[in-house]
């Protein structure tokens, strides 16, 4: 920074030896330390609070681009038939509009969808007609009979039966 070599610092410090004292010496370096740390202090403090500075600038900056980038946006969308196309073809593939019955218009009559009601309880002529059927040994349905096919035992175990047991 002052671009000092160790040759000058050594004369410096003889010089100070010489007009100073070798009993005052001491006290003064530490005074001279101590305005070297306040002036350090306050040199960093400064360089904090100017890139502080600074990146408030930048940022006011960058909203000032982003505002404006934003109303272009808007300007240009305002007049845009893409824009209204879009809007309708969104609006019409709604999915939570599926849910909500329809809106009907006064004008035209539209019957309402019919409620589903429960069967009606068994009559004592259903398990008569019933019992008829079993009597003469009718089926209420056609079924088809299926045997089952003969299952062949062996009475020594399979070679996969003895190695599904020993795993």
């Amino acid at each position: 920074m002052f671009d000092i070599g160790w040759s000058e610092l050594v004369l410096v410090g003889v010089v100070a030896l010489i007009a100073i004292g070798p009993k005052e010496l001491p006290g003064v370096l530490r005074m001279v330390g101590q305005w070297m740390g306040k002036a350090r202090k306050m040199a960093a403090e400064f360089q904090g609070q100017f890139q502080e500075a600074m990146r408030e600038a930048e940022m006011a900056d960058l909203k000032k681009s982003f505002d404006e980038v934003k109303e272009a946006a808007t300007g240009f969308t305002s007049n845009n038939p893409l824009t209204s196309l879009q809007k309708d073809v969104s609006d019409a593939l709604r999915v939570d509009a599926l849910d909500k019955p329809a809106e009907i218009s006064s004008a035209t009559s539209v019957e309402p969808p019919a409620t589903p009601t429960t069967p009606a309880a068994p009559t004592p002529e259903t398990f008569v007609e019933a019992e008829a059927h079993a009597a003469a040994n009718e089926p209420l349905a056609i079924t088809r009979d299926v045997e089952p096919a003969p299952v062949a035992q062996d009475t020594a175990p399979s070679e996969a039966i003895k190695d599904a047991k020993a795993s």
